[in-house]
Parts: C-alpha cells; structure tokens; sequence
C-alpha cells in the first residue's frame, strides 16, 4: 500500500518559490518542489487524439479570464494565438488529486507551474513575436487567480470548468477522482484556425521555448 507523502508541520514556515527573487510562506507545506519536475517522470505518447486539430477553427466560446474578462478565443491572436492546456495547476499547501505519488504516476501530470513560470520567462520574446498567450484548464477562475498572482504571470489564465472549448475541439482529457481534466497541449493559431498543435508536450517546463522556436521560423517565413 503506497502511503501519501507527509506535509510540513505547521510552524516551520517553509518558503515557496513563486518568481525571481520573491517567495511566499505556507503553514503547510509539499514536501516536493512544485516548481520544478522530478527525475524519472513517465513519458507519454502521441496516441493521436489531436491529429484533427490542425488547420481546424477554434470554437465561438465565451471563457472566463483571470483578468476579469469573457475572452471569445477565436477572435484572440495578435496575429498569433498561443493556448497552452494543461491539466490542473498544483498548490504549496495542497496534496495533488489522489495524492502525490499517483499524480507523478500520470504520464503528463506533472509540471503544470513550471510551464506557466516558463511562459511567464518567455514571455516578452512571445510578445516580440507578436502573440497572445493564454493558459486554460478545467479548474474554475478563482483558483486560477490564486495561481496567476503567487506565480506573477504576466498573461491570463482561462477556465473551461464546463468543458466547452475542450468539448467543441473534442481535446483529450482524463479523469482522477473528482476531476475530469484537460491532457497538456499546446494550440498556435492565426486568424481563428489552428496551425499547429504539440501533443503531447514533455517535459512542460521545455514547452514555451520550442514555441518560441516555431513562431520565430514561422514568422520568418510569412516574411519573406
């Protein structure tokens, strides 16, 4: 029987890291490091469930945003559109759906806060290259701003508790108990239609760069 990983005792106050040079305290504590990826994570494969994205059109969806709005994805682009979907950012003081050690089981789990922190670092190169960029989940907008403020993102996060979007596209998910969640991928889109899509995405901290590369070819190619 696999015992759940103990949390902190309460009076030690442990740091979290939430941004270059800043922390925040807990009472309680993970004693792993949630922003960074352990060794030994499961890879997952490319089962297909995303080959119909491409060139496909993103769905009229009302969604709602970290920063108070209703944002309708398939009018979003600036020209390009970066939608990042993972499956359920964790928490310092919080134990992962159906403990730790079944969460890192999960091929492609894990590594929800260092994708959004590599987004947040690439992100003034993503804005170079004339993109928006949003995280989606299922979780719902507030604890998505939780997320949003302690890791100091400087773009929205998106709920789709009701599994719209995710719907509309047909985007794989999986469920832990409780939860139906989104598997990680990533959409980059132009004018409302998909132009490419990377799935599955591992390790998630690498992700925001190799998009980083693709937008930068891409755009130098509508260039010339």
């Amino acid at each position: 029987m696999t015992t759940a990983p103990t949390i902190a005792a309460a009076g030690r106050h442990p740091a979290a890291r939430s941004a270059a040079g800043s922390t925040q305290h807990w009472p309680f504590m993970r004693t792993d490091d949630l922003y960074a990826l352990p060794t030994g994570l499961p890879v997952p494969v490319d089962d297909g469930a995303c080959d119909h994205l491409r060139q496909a059109m993103l769905p009229t969806v009302q969604l709602r945003a970290t920063s108070g709005a209703a944002v309708d994805i398939s009018q979003e682009g600036n020209p390009w559109l970066v939608i990042y979907c993972y499956p359920r950012m964790g928490r310092p003081e919080q134990e992962p759906p159906g403990g730790l050690l079944a969460w890192n089981a999960i091929p492609g789990a894990r590594g929800c806060t260092p994708q959004s922190c590599a987004y947040r670092d690439h992100y003034s190169e993503l804005t170079r290259l004339g993109t928006t960029v949003y995280g989606l989940s299922t979780q719902d907008t507030e604890y998505q701003a939780e997320a949003a403020q302690r890791l100091h993102l400087p773009y929205p996060l998106l709920s789709d508790a009701a599994l719209q979007f995710s719907g509309r596209l047909r985007l794989p998910t999986f469920t832990v108990p409780g939860f139906e969640l989104i598997k990680r991928l990533t959409l980059i889109a132009r004018a409302g239609r998909i132009e490419e899509v990377f799935y599955p995405v591992f390790p998630s901290d690498a992700d925001a760069g190799r998009v980083v590369e693709w937008l930068a070819a891409h755009s130098s190619e509508r260039r010339t």
